[in-house]
């Protein structure tokens, strides 16, 4: 069999499976294997040298985890679109901007209401109970969560408050964003879909920022009664 070790995608995707692993977007080469509509033993092949990784494979690696073309064909830059790069935040409001007058067109689920709000997030009278206010600039029907902990530290911190857009059922996602998603439980979490049968959606990974601590987990797409995109946060902490 034939040596593409020295292949600069073959290489790259040696690095980019490294990174992965390191922010635990994969679980290992079956995990990823599945992703890219293929097999352990060829994950294996490529990264020992021994085959090409395939035009659709690479397709599919960019579309899932957001890896840069130019990246994979030997560019210097960024590994990962600016989309999916950890270090970058989502966009950040200080919490001053936001007023309570005029036409307030953001419902606050404040953290002590998340429960009730996975129970009655379609409920509309729950909804015109919430107290609302609005942000300049933030147009649009929202919703904002107040967020307790620091599973998404540096990107979320303790009492920050995450505006967020409501997605309709088979709305894109982009792995690697900030959504909001609703279970029995509202969390605020960097998302990875899984694909099933036909290569849909079947379950989204979760992941914290604060991988240190907090493994990233799995929940099937049946289980979630609304994704919400993050658009911006409020904080009360200075803003570089």
């Amino acid at each position: 069999m034939g040596n593409f070790s020295d292949n600069t995608v073959n290489q790259r995707f040696r690095e980019i499976y490294s990174m992965l692993e390191e922010r635990r977007l994969i679980k290992g080469k079956s995990d990823i294997a599945k992703q890219l509509g293929t097999y352990n033993h060829v994950i294996n092949s490529i990264l020992k040298g021994d085959r090409n990784i395939t035009v659709d494979q690479l397709h599919k690696l960019f579309e899932i985890y957001d890896v840069d073309a130019n990246y994979m064909f030997g560019f210097e830059g960024s590994a990962f679109k600016s989309s999916a790069n950890f270090e970058e935040g989502i966009p950040t409001r200080s919490k001053n901007e936001w007023f309570f007058g005029g036409k307030p067109n953001i419902s606050l689920v404040p953290n002590r209401a998340m429960a009730g709000y996975a129970l009655a997030h379609q409920d509309e009278t729950y909804l015109s109970d919430l107290p609302k206010f609005s942000i300049p600039n933030l147009e649009g029907d929202l919703l904002a969560f107040e967020i307790s902990g620091d599973s998404m530290y540096p990107t979320i911190t303790n009492g920050d408050i995450v505006v967020c857009e409501p997605l309709e059922r088979g709305d894109p996602m982009r792995d690697n964003n900030v959504y909001v998603v609703v279970t029995d439980v509202v969390v605020a979490k960097r998302i990875q879909q899984i694909r099933g049968e036909g290569d849909s959606t079947a379950q989204l990974r979760l992941i914290s920022d604060n991988s240190a601590v907090y493994k990233p987990y799995e929940v099937d797409l049946a289980d979630i009664r609304q994704i919400l995109k993050v658009k911006c946060r409020l904080t009360s902490y200075a803003i570089s």
